[in-house]
């Protein structure tokens, strides 16, 4: 669902989008020099980039609440789940990462594809943070 509004919301900000270049001294500003200057409102962001970086951001949030979850379970496993526990972690990040660059692809060259692949990652990484989650409240 939430992608679903982020394409929407991207599709609407693309066709009322007017963003003026400003040169100085014959360059082009930095974008993310310009977004130190403007707030970013991830409750309403207003052009695909803002989406794009709220997407970005969600993502981030949501990959620290994982590794907290990591972190947490890890110590609690005795040697041999412990490194079971690691292999899966590294076989699911590189699923993870896979698969959400298939999901983007269907988007490639668009300015939405960035936004797609950091919801992917978010809405599976906050899969596997609950599935983390989990095994901690089992595993005494």
């Amino acid at each position: 669902m939430r992608q679903l509004l982020l394409v929407l919301a991207g599709m609407v900000t693309l066709s009322t989008l007017n963003t003026p270049t400003v040169t100085i001294a014959g360059t082009t500003p930095d974008l993310r020099e310009m977004r130190l200057v403007q707030k970013l409102n991830c409750n309403n962001p207003q052009t695909q980039t803002a989406i794009n970086e709220c997407a970005k951001l969600s993502y981030q949030r949501a990959d620290k609440k994982l590794n907290q979850a990591y972190q947490q379970l890890l110590p609690t496993l005795e040697t041999s789940r412990k490194q079971k526990l690691i292999a899966a972690q590294l076989a699911w990040i590189k699923f993870r990462d896979t698969n959400c660059e298939f999901e983007r692809s269907k988007y490639e060259g668009g300015s939405i594809a960035s936004s797609i692949y950091s919801g992917c990652l978010e809405n599976t990484t906050k899969l596997r943070t609950q599935e983390l989650q989990e095994f901690l409240k089992s595993d005494p």
